[in-house]
């Protein structure tokens, strides 16, 4: 686990957020639980040497960038730098892969173990992604399972924070979902 400097809380359309981040980029990123005290009990736990302190601009530029994309706009994630050391190389290449799968697009564990080169690793993905560190910047929701079923998400909420989220990005897998619910 990476190990963080500083800690900063932001509001989004689903609520309150939490970043954290050292000086080589973000190294962890939440999303809303159940109540703000929640949000920051488990960012805190995290990185627990970290301190809460004004956010640096390329954090401010990240969380602004979080926040329009909750918000449904057009924000390009893809350029926030992420401090990648100490984990698992395998989930360092998963996490690169899933960043390039734009919002209002889905793909497939088993499409990004394919991308890897290693066809059988679906389940591997799966746990990778649930290990995520950076959800949303690391856009796992939209990951789904064969057949385009949702498959599991790990944030409050579950599924249907991922399909909430796959709604605002306009993504057909949502309003499929949504429709035959």
């Amino acid at each position: 686990m990476t190990h963080a400097t500083g800690v900063a809380f932001f509001e989004t359309a689903l609520g309150l957020c939490g970043v954290a981040w050292n000086s080589h980029g973000i190294a962890g990123l939440q999303l809303p639980e159940a109540h703000p005290a929640g949000t920051r009990r488990r960012l805190r736990a995290r990185h627990p040497e970290a301190q809460e302190m004004e956010r640096p601009a390329a954090v401010q530029q990240a969380c602004d960038a979080v926040v329009a994309l909750l918000q449904g706009g057009k924000a390009d994630l893809s350029r926030i730098t992420l401090d990648l050391a100490g984990l698992p190389a395998f989930d360092r290449r998963v996490y690169e892969v899933v960043r390039a799968v734009p919002p209002g697009v889905t793909t497939t564990y088993g499409a990004i173990a394919g991308v890897l080169g290693e066809p059988g690793a679906a389940r591997a993905v799966g746990r990778a992604l649930g290990r995520n560190p950076f959800p949303i910047v690391v856009p796992c929701h939209r990951v789904l399972a064969t057949g385009g079923r949702l498959g599991g998400f790990s944030a409050r909420g579950g599924v249907a924070t991922k399909l909430r989220i796959l709604a605002i990005e306009g993504a057909e897998a949502a309003r499929q979902r949504s429709l035959f619910d």
